[in-house]
């Protein structure tokens, strides 16, 4: 198997150095380079052809968003990860990053103490974004080849009627989710009637900034969730990061819940947790909505609410950025539909609104 081939651009000598030794130890990625300044960077590019680009923001002649928007002129779908620091500042550039492009970003390791925390820290999130996201690029690349082979289009999750009113919408997202999540919630109607809570992978402060941006694309607010406010129609919460977000039944009706418990799947928030809260309470009623994102957070909260006979609907893999989250609950055969991201908006809607479809009506 190739290796993934790294360019490491940051103006920091000691972090260029150090990225490079951690990702070296890797026997899966070879660092091709290094850059001091986005000149030289982009200089690099058609030199040491790499499969992933770890980008700082603060960079000495050209910024990171700047850098970002030159490789994009040129390089479409090559992987950019953006090197951030937990900041206001570096919260707010990291959006505008993804809003431009960005493939993913890891924040820069702070208060961690000793080296061998920053190590384990890089590599348990680092390194597993470079492989996903690499791995994604050349299943593009594998697509645009010529093949004498006609292509097996698998057969689509059939559609099914609703078997409930929904009265409760959950949504799990982790890379790519800002990107995705605006996109979704810009087509909301402004007479929405159903809430919505969210749980994206974030940190804090980067969840704050998050909801606030949504809230522009949205004729709804967007709004981080505080424990004790109450959930009703029109409503759209989204988890702090680093607080798990669930729900729990009162007299006066349901109330958010915050809380810093042990992460679940490694996350803190964590889909699951919501899920699992979610299908606790409003059962048969529940329409969860799984996105793009690594890894297997939400396949556990996403079996329970198939438990419970409520609805699943996954983001496909084409639309995905990275496809393992939808991945794992369409394979485990729990999504009630697997479709593009630019339309599962309509089907929300049709859910909500209990309209079947012309192809429904007439089997």
């Amino acid at each position: 198997m190739p290796t993934i081939r790294v360019l490491i651009v940051d103006d920091a000598v000691m972090v260029r150095s150090r990225l490079s030794k951690i990702l070296s130890a890797d026997p899966q990625i070879e660092v091709v380079g290094v850059a001091a300044t986005g000149q030289i960077a982009l200089a690099k590019l058609a030199q040491v052809y790499p499969d992933v680009v770890i980008l700082d923001i603060e960079m000495p002649d050209l910024d990171g968003l700047q850098i970002l928007s030159r490789i994009r002129q040129n390089h479409a779908h090559l992987p950019v990860i953006m090197f951030s620091t937990m900041t206001t500042t570096g919260a707010t550039a990291t959006l505008d990053a993804l809003t431009l492009g960005a493939s993913d970003y890891v924040t820069k390791p702070s208060q961690l103490g000793n080296l061998d925390n920053v190590t384990q820290y890089l590599q348990d999130t680092l390194i597993p974004k470079i492989k996903a996201l690499s791995q994604k690029c050349a299943q593009k690349r594998e697509d645009r080849l010529p093949s004498v082979i006609p292509a097996v289009i698998p057969a689509a999750v059939p559609i099914k009627l609703p078997p409930a009113k929904v009265e409760m919408i959950a949504i799990g997202v982790s890379t790519g989710g800002p990107n995705a999540l605006a996109s979704l919630l810009s087509e909301l109607p402004p007479n929405f009637p159903v809430p919505i809570a969210i749980v994206q992978h974030m940190p804090p402060m980067f969840t704050k900034l998050l909801a606030e941006r949504l809230t522009t694309k949205c004729s709804l607010p967007v709004r981080e969730a505080i424990s004790g406010a109450t959930v009703c129609p029109g409503t759209i919460w989204i988890a702090p990061g680093d607080y798990h977000l669930s729900m729990k039944q009162m007299n006066l009706g349901v109330q958010l819940v915050i809380e810093q418990t042990s992460p679940q799947n490694s996350c803190r928030p964590s889909v699951d947790v919501l899920f699992e809260s979610v299908a606790r309470i409003y059962g048969n009623r529940t329409l969860g909505v799984i996105l793009t994102g690594m890894g297997q957070d939400g396949l556990r909260g996403c079996q329970q609410i198939h438990d419970c006979h409520g609805q699943i609907l996954a983001q496909d893999e084409a639309s995905s950025v990275v496809w393992g989250m939808p991945g794992f609950v369409v394979n485990a055969g729990l999504a009630d539909a697997v479709l593009p991201l630019n339309q599962i908006m309509s089907e929300i809607l049709r859910r909500v609104n209990r309209t079947a479809s012309f192809s429904e009506r007439i089997s």
